[in-house]
């Protein structure tokens, strides 16, 4: 992007600026995502976009076998008081 050219603008309101819709689809920012700012000594500043993480169980909607399990008994006792 040439820095002589105007892509949007915002209005800060209340110490919160909107990101316009065009410069979050070009930039592909989401909900949840990060924007990390970093002010150059000439007063100019960069930001950029750090996607969101999804874990490994984000799609993970939970054990649907028919078979019930016991944590005592099935999985290892590490934090587990057996009394």
């Amino acid at each position: 992007m040439s820095s002589d050219r105007v892509d949007a603008e915002s209005k800060v309101s209340g110490n919160q600026a909107n990101i316009p819709a065009r410069v979050r689809r070009e930039l592909g920012i989401d909900d949840g995502d990060q924007l990390r700012w970093h002010l150059e000594a000439d007063g100019t500043a960069r930001i950029r976009v750090v996607q969101q993480q999804t874990g490994t169980f984000a799609e993970f909607d939970g054990y649907d076998g028919e078979e019930t399990t016991d944590v005592r008994k099935d999985h290892d006792v590490w934090g587990v008081d057996v009394e």
